[in-house]
């Protein structure tokens, strides 16, 4: 990362006149100012805020910054931040997140998180994705969190949202259920196909044709939660259902599942399972009967992100993360 000194240097100026560019522009001559900043531009300069780090870097803790990416909207994503906080501390490390939202400037939130001077940085996100790397962010340790890299070779933790669905399907169809109807979650979503593909897995070890079930996807907005209770019943003739289970891509479509089901006189699970995914946090347990799905490991990828920067790790590769299935009452054994 480029230092004041460097800046100094291209613009052939002192570092008392950067730092007057810095914090009183106005006592520059308009030419001095103009050469400084072009400067700054040029080395990728960023003023460092951290009082700590001024008065003796040796002196304090190290820090770990979390870039956060569209996470305040949901609970998942406060238990990544937590762990890592956690982590963080307890070897002897600091840690503050940065929040940025999809129409903020990048660059601009790169800068600020920059600017605090963190040691190592976890980029993390709502939702299993493929994101663009600043490439400033490159300059310190990165590891990502919940989310993969698009062009550059990055440490990432994720879900493994293959092997968690195949074991949640595997033990359905052991059960005795033959007939799932498949309510995916919106088909461009990364983590969709690789839960289709473990799904489908189970199902041909079991002997059962994944291509024969029905299999339908949900729009991309959470307003098209609503539309869940007519795909159920397009497929229930005469309070008959044409299916023995339903396989949810979420927790949160489970829950329009059963009020549907329920709402029809069925019995979960005497009549028809139901599978969820995510475990939503403090919700799994309150469902009646509770909701069997499977473990979104989002607080171990947050401690397996910090202790990553904390041990100073270099592998490059994509650690999947296991995501257990936890069975539960909405489903039972077939007689």
């Amino acid at each position: 990362m480029a230092s004041l000194k460097d800046v100094a240097k291209l613009a052939n100026v002192s570092l008392m006149t950067v730092s007057r560019a810095l914090n009183s522009p106005q006592r520059l001559k308009p030419e001095t100012l103009a050469r400084v900043q072009a400067a700054i531009e040029q080395t990728n300069y960023v003023p460092d805020l951290s009082a700590k780090k001024i008065r003796g870097a040796h002196a304090s803790p190290k820090t770990i910054g979390v870039l956060a990416l569209d996470t305040v909207t949901t609970p998942f994503s406060v238990e990544i931040t937590l762990s890592i906080e956690e982590t963080a501390r307890a070897h002897g490390w600091n840690s503050f997140v940065m929040n940025m939202f999809t129409d903020d400037n990048p660059d601009a939130i790169v800068d600020l998180l920059l600017s605090h001077r963190p040691d190592g940085i976890i980029y993390t996100t709502m939702g299993l994705r493929q994101v663009p790397l600043p490439a400033k962010l490159l300059t310190l340790p990165c590891v990502l969190a919940n989310c993969e890299s698009l062009h550059d070779q990055v440490a990432s933790y994720i879900p493994d949202d293959e092997q968690g669905q195949y074991s949640a399907a595997k033990a359905l169809l052991e059960a005795g259920y033959r007939q799932p109807l498949c309510l995916h979650l919106p088909e461009p979503l990364l983590a969709t196909a690789r839960r289709r593909k473990g799904l489908e897995r189970a199902c041909r070890e079991a002997g059962v044709n994944p291509d024969g079930l029905t299999h339908l996807y949900m729009a991309q907005g959470d307003e098209h939660y609503r539309d869940i209770p007519a795909q159920v019943l397009a497929h229930i003739h005469a309070q008959k259902p044409q299916f023995d289970s339903v396989i949810c891509g979420n927790d949160r479509i489970a829950f329009m599942v059963y009020q549907t089901l329920l709402a029809q006189g069925l019995r979960i699970p005497q009549d028809v399972a139901v599978v969820g995914y995510d475990n939503m946090v403090g919700i799994g347990e309150l469902f009646l009967p509770s909701l069997a799905t499977v473990q979104l490991p989002h607080y171990e990828i947050g401690r397996l992100s910090a202790l990553h920067i904390i041990n100073g790790n270099e592998h490059k590769q994509t650690t999947r993360v296991a995501s257990p299935f936890l069975l539960r009452d909405s489903m039972q054994e077939r007689r």
